[in-house]
């Protein structure tokens, strides 16, 4: 009877218009918000609040789903010591694949010299632009980091909406839960119900996207605008085509190895990936692309584990952004940089660009944070990319994650959850149903 009503759901999912579809909603907000933004900027700008509205909607969730989810995975495992080695894999892939995206961006910067032909003073750069985000990007030592990961109290995490906080406590509670055996059923129903509620919440929330990416869009577009980039177009550029590059190439072959094709799977998110264009923030994309890896075939569990966690350790996005404009900087200034320094400014990029997670514009802080461990490039320097952040955050934000969605496949598939053939089947489906039949 349930299979029957789904495939019912899936014929008038088909006979839907197209320009009833999600993607197509987000795609016409994105091109009506360029357009409003180009013929009237300041009615553009005030635009603003309908993006931060919807990104304060969805991150106000977000807690509950990584709470709800992880606690019910964790509490219905029987092998506890599967989620350690999840946790394992997870941080290797993490540390390997981000230092690469660090190491990629070095050698791009190299190769292109973005900042080459700008010859600019360093002193007639506005360093007291910067001066906010030298506050925020204070060197931070490791024990520093992980003592951040616990919080003061169990609330004071949800309030603040620490992703890795909650997660903390979230596994604390299913290894607890876990343990206490058939006592624990009651609240672990209680809890899986919630998790419907929360996700049934998201997909309600998610009516209002299109939206919430016009304001984004037309804010963006209306604030900066297109002709102000100048000639940092270059940079911009060479930005984009890297992180389109770094997709295919490396995370192309990763998908390979495990199974799947790139390309089919880019297309199974592009929702996520529309929304994350437009909203310049990859944290909105989290409800959805968690149900939709669920619908794939992984375990609510590992999903639990790996997406909250790649939010910081796998940043893959940012880690291009952060050597490759660092770079920038110094081309842009006249200073050459010896082999040496570069490896330097390579060494703490692997530490800073860990340390800023849950600060807004945090690959920014993270860099100039770098810099200011590393004084040959003058952090003033930075306020040269300042009036691009808005327009780098967007692949930024988009590769990391794009960067998580693969790496949860890929240790799925290394858990052996799945194979490759119910994967690439799985990739064909629709994936509009995944939010559905999770509220």
């Amino acid at each position: 009877m349930a299979i029957e009503s789904n495939e019912k759901f899936v014929a008038v999912k088909k006979r839907k218009p197209f320009y009833a579809s999600f993607w197509m909603q987000i795609c016409f907000s994105i091109i009506v918000a360029a357009l409003l933004g180009y013929l009237s900027p300041a009615y553009a700008v005030a635009m603003k609040p309908l993006g931060d509205a919807f990104v304060r909607l969805i991150t106000m969730i977000i807690p509950l789903i990584i709470f709800c989810t992880v606690v019910t995975g964790i509490a219905g495992m029987q092998d506890m010591k599967r989620v350690g080695r999840v946790g394992i894999k997870a941080l290797i892939y993490f540390e390997l694949v981000s230092t690469l995206a660090l190491f990629i961006g070095l050698v791009v910067g190299n190769v292109t010299q973005p900042g080459s032909s700008l010859h600019i003073d360093p002193s007639t750069l506005d360093a007291k632009s910067v001066e906010g985000y030298s506050g925020l990007a204070k060197a931070q030592s490791v024990p520093d980091f992980l003592l951040h990961i616990i919080p003061t109290t169990v609330v004071d995490a949800f309030a603040k909406g620490d992703i890795l906080q909650v997660l903390l406590i979230a596994v604390l509670f299913g290894l607890a839960l876990s343990v206490m055996g058939e006592r624990s059923k009651p609240l672990l129903s209680l809890l899986e119900n919630c998790t419907h509620a929360v996700f049934g919440v998201v997909n309600l929330l998610m009516r209002f996207a299109p939206i919430g990416a016009f304001g984004a869009m037309a804010f963006t577009i209306g604030k900066y605008g297109i002709a102000s980039l100048g000639p940092l177009l270059r940079l911009i550029g060479t930005f984009y085509l890297t992180s389109i590059g770094f997709v295919i190439v490396v995370l192309g072959a990763i998908a390979l190895t495990s199974g799947f094709n790139i390309f089919r799977f880019l297309l199974y998110i592009k929702d996520e990936i529309l929304l994350v264009l437009a909203i310049s923030s990859s944290e909105p994309a989290i409800p959805t692309l968690m149900a939709k890896l669920e619908k794939l075939g992984c375990s609510k569990t590992l999903v639990g584990l790996v997406v909250p966690t790649g939010y910081t350790f796998n940043t893959d996005g940012s880690s291009l952004y952060m050597t490759l404009t660092a770079l920038f900087v110094a081309q842009a200034t006249g200073i050459h940089l010896t082999l040496t320094q570069q490896m330097t400014i390579f060494a703490v990029a692997i530490l800073t660009s860990k340390g800023a997670s849950g600060v807004q514009g945090a690959s920014f802080v993270a860099l100039v944070g770098t810099l200011m461990v590393v004084p040959t490039i003058p952090v003033a320097g930075m306020a040269l990319v300042l009036g691009i952040d808005r327009f780098m955050s967007m692949f930024r934000a988009l590769i990391n994650m794009i960067g998580n969605g693969v790496a949860t496949l890929v240790i799925s598939r290394w858990e052996k959850e799945l194979d490759g053939q119910t994967l690439r089947k799985n990739l064909n489906t629709d994936p509009y149903l995944a939010l559905e039949e999770l509220s």
